[in-house]
């Protein structure tokens, strides 16, 4: 018996005014109170270990239910990024599949231009040779002839200088239509199209030089300080090299040109002081490969910035540009699943290309 029953039990054994059936009673009683104590101690005992299973799986519950929790959201990650990749890769082709289609159309549409924008070049130059030769003609003459019939070889020659003076504006525009059909060619000529491991710094270093020793050979040279800022630690990255050297060509033939621009905006005095500049760097950003070309040229106005990747749209003046540079630059850096920015204030442009490896 327990003992706190017993106890009690003792006393009343001591309590001589207690009979002994009220003694068998309550010792009855005390029995039946012990038993039911002992069934409630059963039961809470088991309440207790049954509180402590539960408490142990719900734990482990718990831990599958967050590592399954972890193995989805990874699961989501891993499909964001497939989607992304495939959106890219998309992109990528569909830039690529544009650029073939552009190449075919350019190159039918140049080829169907290219033989009567000849001949207007041809006679419109052969044109002019005549009429020198016929005012040559004509003031050698001149002299013997009557004085009306010299007023009117003097008339005739105002009219042939005006007749040259257009056949020269036809000239020079049909060489800056002669430029561009060549340009359209140069777009549409057909490269492997196949990504191979390239050595980006050779390429950047190798086609830097040959953009300057163009300009060096070409009309109005410049001096031009070339400053090479190239992360040694990139090594071979994805790219047709074919076409991401027309890159390179076009960005440092622009800022060759820039500086030129400036050089003759600037008075003799400041040109004596202004020092035209080319960087060129490479390195990596948030796991992605960087190049930039620097000039300290004039800049491209504001109201400019929107415009100067579009086809055909050109801010050098005459017959000097295309307006198709920039533009097929930035179809050929979006076939590569990059992006090109550009930052430009007086005396300062900045072209960024961003290549994911």
């Amino acid at each position: 018996m327990n003992t706190h029953l017993q106890h009690i039990l003792d006393i009343i054994d001591q309590i001589g005014s207690v009979t002994d059936e009220q003694k068998q009673a309550l010792t009855s009683a005390l029995k039946s109170a012990e038993k039911e104590m002992m069934v409630l101690n059963f039961k809470l005992d088991r309440t207790e270990k049954v509180k402590h299973t539960t408490s142990i799986l719900l734990e482990t519950t718990i831990e599958e239910l967050d590592l399954k929790r972890k193995a989805i959201e990874e699961s989501n990650l891993a499909l964001e990024k497939s989607l992304t990749d495939l959106k890219a890769a998309q992109d990528q082709l569909i830039q690529q599949e544009k650029l073939a289609s552009l190449g075919q159309l350019t190159a039918g549409i140049a080829h169907e231009i290219k033989n009567p924008l000849n001949f207007v070049n041809n006679f419109s130059d052969l044109s002019v040779e005549l009429i020198e030769e016929t005012k040559e003609e004509l003031s050698a003459v001149s002299d013997q002839l009557s004085a009306e019939d010299r007023e009117k070889v003097q008339e005739a020659l105002v009219i042939l200088k005006d007749v040259e003076l257009n056949l020269r504006k036809i000239h020079e525009h049909g060489t800056r239509a002669d430029s561009i059909v060549k340009s359209m060619l140069e777009h549409s000529r057909g490269s492997s199209g196949k990504m191979e491991p390239t050595d980006l710094n050779a390429l950047v270093k190798e086609y830097v030089n040959l953009s300057f020793h163009g300009m060096r050979a070409g009309t109005n040279p410049i001096n031009v300080d070339i400053n090479l800022e190239l992360d040694e630690s990139i090594e071979d990255v994805p790219l047709v090299a074919e076409d991401f050297s027309r890159v390179i060509l076009n960005l440092c033939n622009n800022g060759f040109d820039a500086m030129k621009d400036k050089l003759s905006a600037i008075s003799d005095q400041d040109s004596a002081s202004y020092k035209p500049k080319l960087t060129v760097r490479t390195h990596f950003e948030n796991g992605e490969v960087v190049v930039e070309i620097e000039d300290n040229g004039i800049g491209i106005p504001e109201e400019m910035k929107d415009k100067i990747m579009q086809p055909f749209f050109t801010t050098k003046k005459g017959t000097e540009g295309t307006g198709l540079g920039l533009s097929i630059t930035n179809d050929i850096i979006k076939a590569h699943g990059g992006q090109m920015d550009v930052y430009s204030q007086p005396g300062q442009t900045v072209f960024t290309i961003k290549l994911t490896t």
